[in-house]
């Protein structure tokens, strides 16, 4: 596949590299000539972060497009200035550095609430990569944090490359369910800063499950407890372990839990399911059984004070919400 496909299905403007920010002022003044919205003036952009998007070399085309339309609506939320970088392989053979524009406005209830993000796309071949920290850094506001998502890297290591905008980054996103096998373990230069969209995704599970056990005193979901399994079909392995993960942590708290942790993927099982299993030496009970394509979830529980059947909705965060949470809590 021609990688620099990727850079021309991008929407937007293609600009000289040194006139980006002419660029963006020639989108704006055409969006406003066409009757479109714009911003009025420079500081009704009213931007709140800086936001690197990376397309790495595993990405491709369409997989391309999906995650610029992610950035786009989180943008609507959140007004960004959003620089996507598009890597080039050696052998693409392209010699020089292309940048496109694009942006948009969202008017609120008044036009006084109007809401604007800019994109600046960066196609660059591997020979370049020296002076694309400058050119980055150029399209950046200076006062406003700093967020990095990496998406489609074939190496842990080969991002080195970007170690200035991971040592910068308030949070450097990546997502367990694409990313290399090592990223949660690789020594990042910020590991603290590190957050797995995964885990995100998974924050409508996190807070069903936890409201329902909470109901429970830890005595009777610890007390004879040997083992912890999470079952998931082929759609849901990064999140099934972020689930294990996730519960571990939490039942590690009670004194003297000795509990086997497991992760399951049977075969037969509903591409789009994911179950939780409590295994208790005694009578008691506990299971959470989820079906995404139906949104719909099930808790079967009896922990000593009599049988609960409880049927439940159940969602995973759509993109957009996922990258909120990671970025800001």
């Amino acid at each position: 596949m021609n990688k620099q496909e990727i850079f021309e299905a991008l929407p937007g403007l293609e600009v000289p590299v040194g006139s980006i920010s002419r660029g963006l002022a020639q989108m704006w003044g055409e969006s406003a000539a066409h009757g479109r919205p714009a911003p009025a003036a420079e500081d009704s952009k009213a931007i709140q972060v800086n936001f690197v998007l990376l397309l790495g070399l595993r990405t491709t085309t369409a997989d391309a497009v999906r995650q610029f339309e992610t950035a786009v609506k989180f943008s609507r939320r959140h007004p960004s200035r959003v620089v996507v970088l598009c890597p080039l392989p050696d052998e693409a053979g392209a010699k020089e550095i292309r940048a496109k524009v694009y942006g948009e406005c969202t008017i609120g209830r008044t036009k006084e609430d109007t809401r604007c993000c800019e994109f600046v796309m960066l196609c660059y071949p591997a020979s370049l990569r020296t002076f694309l920290e400058n050119q980055v850094s150029v399209c950046l506001s200076t006062d406003l944090p700093l967020y990095f998502w990496a998406h489609g890297f074939y190496s842990s290591a080969r991002m080195a490359d970007y170690n200035y905008l991971m040592t910068r980054s308030k949070r450097m996103l990546i997502d367990s369910a694409t990313a290399p096998a090592d990223a949660l373990s690789f020594p990042w230069p910020r590991p603290e800063a590190v957050c797995d969209l995964a885990h995100a995704r998974l924050l409508p599970v996190r807070q069903s499950l936890g409201q329902f056990l909470s109901r429970y005193p830890m005595d009777a979901l610890c007390g004879d407890l040997r083992t912890v399994t999470v079952t998931h079909g082929s759609a849901h392995p990064a999140e099934a372990r972020v689930l294990l993960g996730w519960v571990k942590e939490r039942m590690d708290r009670c004194a003297g839990n000795r509990a086997d942790y497991l992760l399951k993927a049977p075969e037969g099982v509903p591409a789009e399911s994911l179950s939780l299993i409590f295994g208790y030496a005694g009578k008691k009970e506990f299971s959470w059984k989820a079906d995404f394509k139906k949104s719909h979830a099930l808790f079967e529980a009896d922990l000593g004070s009599g049988r609960t059947l409880l049927p439940a909705a159940v969602s995973l965060l759509p993109a957009e919400n996922a990258l909120s949470e990671a970025m800001f809590f």
